[in-house]
Formats: C-alpha cells, sequence, structure tokens
C-alpha cells in the first residue's frame, strides 16, 4: 500500500520543526516528485521565517565583467570569447574607474567582480583593478574573483592561495563570490568545466578565505545533466566545510540558460522550469541548515519566480544589478537592472519586509548625505 504524502513528509516534518539536520537520504527524498511542492515551501518557509523573520534583503550594486576572453572553454558558458572575436573586450583603467564612478553616483554599496582568463594579461592587471577601485572610492565594497580565477592567479604568479588572497586583500578585496562551484560531483564536473579548478581547489580557496577572516558566498549551477544525487551531495559538502569555518553568507542557486551555450546545444537542453527552480530553493534551505541566508538571484529565475521563492526558502533577492553580462549573454531576459522602488514593490507584494544590506549583511542607513552600515544582521542558528 502506498504511503501519503502526508507519511512521506512526517518524519521530515518532525526533524524541520525540532531543528535537527537533514540527512542526505532526506534531500533526496524532497527532490522527488512524489513530495507536492506546496508542502515542500511550506516547510523551507518555516526554516526561513525562524532565521530571518519577514525580512527580504537587498543590496544596491554593480557588476563589473573585466574581460570575457577566457582560455577556458565551459560547455555551460555563453560569456566567454576568443581574442579575435568581434565581440572580445579587455578593459583598461580608465574603463574601469568608469564603472566605478557609475556605481558610487548612484549609491551602490557593492560591486561585484568576475571575468576570463585572459591569457595575455598578467597577474598585475588583475590586482590592479581591485587597487584602482579600492584607492579611487575606498567605500565601494569589492566582491571578487571566484575561486576558479584565484587558480588561474597561482598558475600565473607560481604563489598558493593564501598568497594570492592576501595580496588582493592588500589591494582592496573585501569578500569572494560563490561562483565556479557548478556541481562539484566528478561525474558532471569533469563533462561540463574539465579543465578549470576543480572542487578540491574551490574548497581549499572558500577554506583559505575564512581563514583570513574573508566572507564568502556559495552557489550551484542545476538544471543541465546532473541528477537529484549530484545537487543534495552538492550541499551537504558545501554544508561541511560552514561547519569547519562559518564563512559562507549566502547561497545562491543558479538556474542554468542553455541559449549560446554548447552545452545546450548538443544536448538540447531546455531552462529549468520554475517549479524546478522553487523546488531546488526550497530543499537548499532545508538541507543548508548553517547557512544564514539564501538568494533568489531576479536575473536568472524571472522577478516573478523571484517573488515566489521568498515564500520558498529565500530571503534575500540581490540587488539593481548594473551591467549584468554573463546571464543576458545566455538568454537571460530578465531587466539589465531594477530601481530600489521596484525591488521593494516587489519584496512588499510577496508579503515579505523590504531591508536594504551590504555587502557583509549590515541595515543600510541612507540620507542626503549618503548612506552608512549600522547594525549587523545576524540570523537565527
Amino acid at each position: 500500500m502506498l504511503r501519503t504524502t502526508t507519511e512521506i513528509l512526517k518524519p521530515i516534518r518532525d526533524k524541520v520543526e525540532a531543528g535537527e539536520r537533514l540527512t542526505t537520504e532526506d534531500g533526496l527524498l524532497l527532490e522527488s516528485p512524489e513530495v507536492p511542492l506546496p508542502e515542500l515551501g511550506e516547510l523551507a518557509n518555516l526554516v526561513r521565517e525562524r532565521k530571518n523573520g519577514n525580512a527580504a534583503y537587498y543590496n544596491i550594486n554593480t557588476h563589473l565583467n573585466p574581460t570575457n576572453i577566457c582560455v577556458y572553454r565551459c560547455t555551460f558558458c555563453a560569456f566567454r570569447s576568443d581574442l579575435r572575436e568581434a565581440k572580445g573586450y579587455w578593459m583598461n583603467d580608465e574603463q574601469v574607474l568608469a564603472r566605478g564612478q557609475e556605481a558610487v553616483d548612484n549609491g551602490c554599496t557593492e560591486m561585484h567582480i568576475v571575468g576570463g582568463l585572459h591569457h595575455q594579461a598578467k597577474y598585475e592587471w588583475y590586482r590592479q583593478v581591485v587597487s584602482v577601485l579600492h584607492d579611487a572610492y575606498p567605500t565601494l565594497h569589492l566582491k571578487a574573483w571566484t575561486p576558479v580565477e584565484i587558480d588561474w592567479f597561482c598558475r600565473l604568479t607560481k604563489k598558493d592561495i593564501r598568497w594570492v588572497l592576501e595580496d588582493m586583500r592588500d589591494a582592496g578585496l573585501g569578500s569572494l563570490p560563490g561562483g565556479g562551484a557548478e556541481i562539484f560531483h566528478p561525474e558532471v564536473r569533469n563533462q561540463i568545466c574539465e579543465h578549470k579548478a576543480d572542487s578540491r581547489r574551490w574548497f581549499e580557496t572558500h577554506r583559505t578565505a575564512h581563514e583570513l577572516g574573508l566572507k564568502s558566498n556559495c552557489t550551484m549551477l542545476y538544471g543541465h545533466i546532473e541528477q537529484a544525487y549530484h545537487r543534495i551531495d552538492h550541499l551537504v559538502r558545501l554544508r561541511e566545510l560552514q561547519d569547519q569555518t562559518g564563512g559562507f553568507q549566502t547561497f545562491i542557486p543558479l538556474a542554468f540558460h542553455p541559449e549560446n551555450t554548447k552545452l545546450g546545444d548538443e544536448r538540447n537542453i531546455k531552462k529549468p522550469s520554475s517549479l524546478m527552480d522553487l523546488r531546488v530553493m526550497a530543499v537548499s534551505r532545508l538541507m543548508l541548515d548553517n547557512i544564514p541566508h539564501i538568494k533568489a538571484y531576479w536575473i536568472m529565475l524571472g522577478v516573478g519566480t523571484a517573488q515566489v521563492a521568498l515564500a520558498y526558502g529565500a530571503d534575500d533577492i540581490d540587488g539593481t544589478v548594473r551591467h549584468e553580462l554573463i546571464y543576458h549573454d545566455a538568454g537571460a531576459t530578465t531587466p539589465e537592472i531594477m530601481s530600489v522602488a521596484e525591488i521593494e514593490q516587489l519584496i512588499r507584494e510577496a508579503g515579505r519586509e523590504p531591508v536594504e544590506r551590504d555587502t557583509l549583511y549590515h541595515r543600510v542607513e541612507r540620507s542626503a548625505a549618503g548612506w552608512q552600515a549600522k547594525e549587523a544582521i545576524v540570523a537565527a542558528v
């Protein structure tokens, strides 16, 4: 006799209500279509509100991709370019500083910096991207360089991860983004990005950053060739490092956009459905019990799905996001920027309280004189 859905979920619901950790087997069950999405969302929302109440966080931020020329040819990427392609570019100091000025003029508190691994660029150029911005705009938090880029810098300098991170921190690096994680399991990673930094290097970079006092985010790219087991394995690995370091601030599930990618073309992969987006969001919130925040990145999810995600485990909507290129090159049809008024409206429409934060999760207070970071936002354990 088949069990009802309520019976299937009852042991997990009991664990969640008691604040107990879910196992890999629990996560696989939650990934099953036998578990109705609304019931899964209800459980994720319980954890979300336990940790962050009714708040939904956002920031005023901008993106900087200093070059799209890249030595790697990841099959899921539509952003990269070869040196001689018409779309290839490589910014100089003047262009980088102009972006910094634009960010400050528009009230940004954060610049998110990632890009290609240009085979002709020296390490000093990457460092200078950070240093010229920090020197000119010291109040702008620079969240820069994924472990893939840090690994490349190690190759360029013949130095270890700690040396590179310390040197970048001296230049003005404030924290690390979560990109480059993709899927950790080698069954998948070896097919979609076999030549770039592996999962061991990804974890070593974040572990070292945390030891140095640098906070970071973490991500997962889903909806391509991976299976449920690979996603749960990915989440468990993140949870294990967070147990050891406590340095992750936010987890961002990233939906694969197949347009203009080799992986999408060869495998005929379609973009994940909104239902899959919400299931991954909810499962992530339930599995990652020790990571304070879960982000619904509206650029990738779409505004409507991001709104609904605020009831499926997410407590952060990202920000205004100027100059996002990576996912728009892969077919994202979302706006390239949203105003604060638009962000706050979508949050209120979802029944949440909008709260502006800075990169390190302090409440932001604004006045005619500018902005100030106030008290730290502390999620409940």
